[in-house]
């Protein structure tokens, strides 16, 4: 089964939307489009929620945003429940907090992150398996406060 993931951008991540996509693509993911579909000034919210709610209801596994900082993006993309977005500027990043936070939304800075390094490090965040273990004991704590607050 392919796995699908969900993207979202606003304006300022635009410009790396397309490279994204199809780097994606030409990896097996299928990709849910979530917007936005053009570089004209938008609202980041409206795109980063709608990918989050689509890893929060299981319609797809992950999902990656791209704005310029990736700061409110990220701040956004975790008020939906469920969602354990994080917001990466070097691989090492990337692969910590899939393996340690089970993060299932990957933020990205277009205007922060090397270009040199973009797509190795969405590979790296895309290919490092959850550890589980004393991670799975905290992971599971943030669930718990979720499913009793923040629903």
């Amino acid at each position: 089964m392919t796995k699908k993931i969900a993207f979202a951008c606003d304006h300022r991540g635009f410009e790396v939307k397309t490279q994204i996509m199809a780097h994606l693509e030409a990896k097996g993911y299928k990709v849910v489009d979530c917007g936005t579909h053009s570089g004209e000034s938008c609202d980041y919210p409206d795109f980063m929620i709608a990918a989050a709610s689509k890893v929060a209801s299981g319609e797809c596994e992950r999902a990656i945003g791209v704005c310029y900082t990736g700061i409110g993006s990220s701040i956004v993309a975790n008020k939906v429940a469920g969602v354990r977005a994080s917001l990466c500027q070097t691989v090492k990043e990337a692969e910590l907090t899939r393996a340690h936070n089970d993060s299932n939304m990957l933020i990205l800075g277009s205007g922060v992150v090397n270009p040199d390094i973009l797509l190795k490090l969405i590979d790296t965040w895309l290919e490092t398996a959850f550890e589980g273990g004393r991670h799975e004991r905290r992971v599971n704590k943030i669930k718990d406060y979720e499913s009793k607050f923040c629903g």
